[in-house]
């Protein structure tokens, strides 16, 4: 087994709230500093702020409320200053922290609750949120009396809260292509927000995924900037209201326009990784939604996590001041991500003058590392390595935002106009909008013989693994961060997909048969299938092909069966991307792409099904938002890119469809491209390859590498020169306790290509002396990973030795979520030198050692 210390889910994150068996802060630093010292230096050279369009935001600029703001800020204390630059978590602070502190926001992260309780009712969230206020305009301890203001993560409706409306996710929306109905939603989402006493949200998302690979696809709108840029501006409106018109009422909320910038387009689809688009692709690209929702008036903007050409954006200030700040003209405030400013080489979670540096206004930092960072900053402006003129710039745009969003004149959350008004949370009018943007967002991708619309009449078997289950439907971001651990009975008010069958057949004199696993006793006249993608968030989302159910054909076996006996089938597949299902396609008469519809999933029935009369009631209008892939290893296709996909953006069929479409006749099934895994993977060369970094536990201790030299207990560890400079490390085990060196990723990675490829972990060791008990693993989570014994491989072994060990030896890995590619770990004393690491395909038979 791997030591107990990497036996945990995954490192933390931007919204970490699963439990972990070690709370950990991950400073992504080992190997950072070489990116950044090798970053593409002709980008730089060729770095043109002309290239980058200047923007007029549609929020003027009001004379008499910079007045206001300077007067405010000429009365605050160093110390009252950085308390507003302060983002923490509600889990990691008290009231009585607010009192002392003011700090000028807070957030809950995805799946915090107050109390802790999921079930925390809209009273609670206000209780809370009313708390914080008051706690913040008390001048008792700090002195000030500058509201606080609560930021969330409501990006398909307020989706922390049970009995919220939960709205299709943005791919979904995208296919329906309507930015008037995003504004729709927005204002939903808002007023549901306000009704619980939330200021801000953290939305929305404008990333232009161009790698479906990626774990957050499912939050971009479309692959289309163009698309992109218009729904931005449609949501802003939405959220914060018209300026000029009803901007910032008391049914408004502040928005944030993320991830600046790029976040979309990292290699291999990677979440949080580098993006090496050049200058002028990141403007055409990545930045038209920020063109949109800048200009529609955004108060806020987000920074992002990836870099770009190795410098991360946290530490940009050539992208946070010069591009965003001063091309743009953007006056409202830049919060950072979930301790992104920790990523930055040099800083970690508790000490980051860069950030501030390089234009952020707001240090968004959960944990217990907020109070460390306040003393840091208040100690960096003090000696002169942040401006005083920065902070002034910090804070005057956060006061700046809190005075176009009215705080400074409304009483406290408790007091507002919506508060306590809990029939606004999933109200009648709100899952209409939503309910309403389901059927907008089905996208028909094959009908043979016209199947579809079925007669509510019929005897229709609803079945699969998605039938009857909203939180599969919904996907990530829902009540949880990764939208697991929930059952129907958190959505009250919602509908499964199921239901929505239901209550039309029934009603039409029907008969509906629900069965998750396609059995009956009678036999129906179409069976309509429910299947899909598990619900993920971020980098848990990250897969390494696009085959979909790779190993796992449950789905698949279920159609056949169907199909087998003379069943006609209609698929509805939820997913957050495009993914290779031709099998799945071919045991289909009609296939239906719903993405991932939220709450409302009735809305499905609505379309596929007739009225009773046998009319049409909805017919298709969704149309692909992103390019369908051809084979699994089609990676990056995307309209205008010169590449075939199996259907191109903008596809979709409807009822009155003459072309049946390219699905009509079967698809190959050969995954043509193999699994996307022929090429040699370096986890270490010289450095530590993203997403992997060094880490060192020892008995119960645990840290990142941040040091060329750095001891943990009785864990030595330091740089070596092999071949050339700083190309290896040392590792001294102390033997007085459990000790390791893991390459660690802070989220799942999906190494199954490799595993299938008959790869290898390959490494170079040298032992300085005779090894005893020196285990090689690798891990997946709780009581999830392998080891394997290298002691007989090197036993009697001196001078540099080539290992290579047979991925099937790891036995008990599952490779779909590896989270520690490498584990060299021993209770002994032992001391090794390493140098290139990596996954090699095809080289089982050959392996050091096999289990073939």
């Amino acid at each position: 087994m791997l030591p107990a210390l990497f036996q945990f889910t995954s490192l933390p994150s931007r919204r970490r709230i699963a439990p972990v068996a070690l709370a950990v802060t991950l400073a992504l630093t080992t190997g950072s500093a070489t990116a950044v010292a090798n970053a593409d230096s002709t980008v730089a050279k060729d770095r043109d702020i002309q290239r980058w369009p200047a923007l007029t935001s549609a929020v003027p600029v009001d004379k008499k409320l910079e007045q206001r703001l300077e007067k405010i800020l000429a009365g605050m204390t160093l110390e009252q200053k950085i308390a507003q630059m302060i983002q923490p978590e509600i889990r990691d602070i008290t009231v009585e922290d607010m009192r002392k502190y003011g700090f000028g926001s807070y957030l809950n992260g995805g799946g915090s609750f107050p109390a802790n309780n999921k079930h925390a009712t809209p009273a609670d969230w206000i209780k809370l949120a009313d708390a914080m206020y008051q706690a913040s305009v008390d001048a008792s301890q700090d002195g000030s009396t500058i509201p606080t203001m609560w930021g969330t993560d409501a990006v398909h409706g307020h989706n922390n809260v049970i009995g919220a409306t939960i709205f299709p996710h943005n791919i979904g929306l995208g296919a329906a292509r309507e930015p008037k109905l995003i504004e729709q939603i927005a204002r939903a989402t808002a007023v549901e927000v306000r009704a619980t006493g939330i200021d801000w949200i953290f939305a929305p998302t404008v990333a232009v995924p161009q790698d479906d690979r990626w774990g957050r696809t499912y939050e971009g709108y479309a692959e289309d900037p163009a698309l992109v840029r218009d729904y931005a501006a449609a949501i802003v409106r939405g959220l914060q209201g018209e300026p000029g018109r009803d901007f910032m009422t008391d049914h408004h909320v502040i928005s944030t326009v993320k991830h600046f910038l790029g976040d979309g387009g990292t290699e291999g689809g990677v979440d949080q990784g580098d993006n090496i688009a050049s200058e002028q692709q990141l403007i055409d690209i990545h930045a038209q939604g920020y063109v949109g929702g800048l200009q529609a008036g955004a108060q806020t903007v987000m920074a992002s996590f990836n870099s770009w050409h190795g410098e991360k954006n946290h530490g940009s200030p050539y992208l946070l001041t010069q591009v965003l700040k001063e091309r743009f003209g953007f006056d409202g405030l830049v919060v950072g991500d979930w301790n992104g400013h920790g990523q930055i080489p040099g800083c970690t979670n508790e000490n980051c003058a860069q950030a501030a540096n390089a234009g952020l206004d707001i240090y968004m930092v959960p944990t217990s590392a907020w109070k460390p960072l306040y003393y840091n900053l208040l100690a960096q402006v003090k000696s002169g390595e942040i401006a005083q003129s920065r902070i002034d710039d910090a804070v005057r745009r956060i006061l700046r935002v809190k005075l176009r969003a009215g705080l400074f004149d409304r009483p406290g959350p408790a007091k507002r106009a919506l508060s306590g008004k809990t029939e606004l949370i999933g109200a009648a009018a709100h899952r209409a909008v939503a309910r309403d943007a389901v059927r907008k967002s089905l996208v028909l991708l094959k009908n043979n013989q016209s199947l579809l619309p079925l007669s509510p009449k019929a005897k229709i078997l609803l079945t699969g693994p998605a039938a009857d289950d909203i939180g599969l439907q919904s996907g990530g971001w829902s009540i949880s961060w990764q939208g697991t651990g929930n059952v129907n009975a958190d959505f009250p008010g919602g509908s499964s997909i199921y239901q929505g069958f239901a209550s039309q057949v029934k009603a039409a004199g029907g008969q509906v048969m629900l069965s998750k696993d396609g059995s009956f006793q009678q036999k129906p006249d179409v069976a309509v299938v429910v299947f899909g993608e598990e619900p993920y968030a971020e980098g848990n989302g990250d897969i390494d092909n696009f085959e979909f159910q790779r190993g796992n054909k449950i789905a698949l076996a279920l159609l056949k069966s169907l199909k087998q006996q003379g069943i006609p089938v209609v698929s509805v597949f939820l997913s957050g991307r495009p993914l290779w299902v031709n099998p799945e396609l071919n045991q289909s008469d009609a296939f239906v792409a719903a993405w991932l519809p939220g709450s409302e999933g009735a809305g499905i029935a609505d379309v596929l099904l007739k009225t009773a009369a046998g009319k049409v009631q909805y017919d298709f209008q969704g149309k692909l938002s992103f390019s369908w892939p051809q084979h699994p290893t089609q990676f990056k296709v995307n309209s205008g890119d010169g590449q075939t996909p199996l259907l191109p953006y903008g596809f979709g069929l409807s009822y009155a469809s003459k072309d049946a479409g390219p699905l009509s006749k079967p698809l190959s099934e050969q995954a043509a491209g193999g699994n996307g895994a022929q090429d040699p993977l370096p986890l270490f060369e010289r450095a530590a390859k993203a997403p992997w970094q060094f880490w060192l536990s020892s008995g119960s201790q645990m840290a990142p590498v941040t040091a060329n030299v750095q001891t943990l207990g009785d864990l030595s560890y330091k740089s070596i020169d092999r071949r050339v400079q700083e190309d290896g490390r040392e590792i001294s085990f102390g033997g007085k306790a459990q000790n390791a060196l893991a390459l660690a990723s802070n989220f799942p990675r999906d190494l199954r290509g490799y595993r299938e490829s008959n790869a290898v972990l390959e490494l170079q060791i040298n032992p300085l002396q005779a090894v005893q008990a020196l285990s090689l693993g690798l891990g997946c989570g709780e009581q999830c990973g392998g080891t394997v014994d290298l002691t007989p491989l090197l036993k009697g072994k001196t001078g540099w030795q080539t290992l290579s060990i047979d991925l099937a030896c790891f036995k008990g890995t599952d490779f779909g979520k590896v989270q520690q590619s490498f584990v060299l770990s021993s209770k002994a004393a032992n001391k090794v030198q390493l140098s290139d690491i990596r996954l090699v395909p095809g080289m089982a038979g050959k392996a050091s050692l096999s289990c073939q």
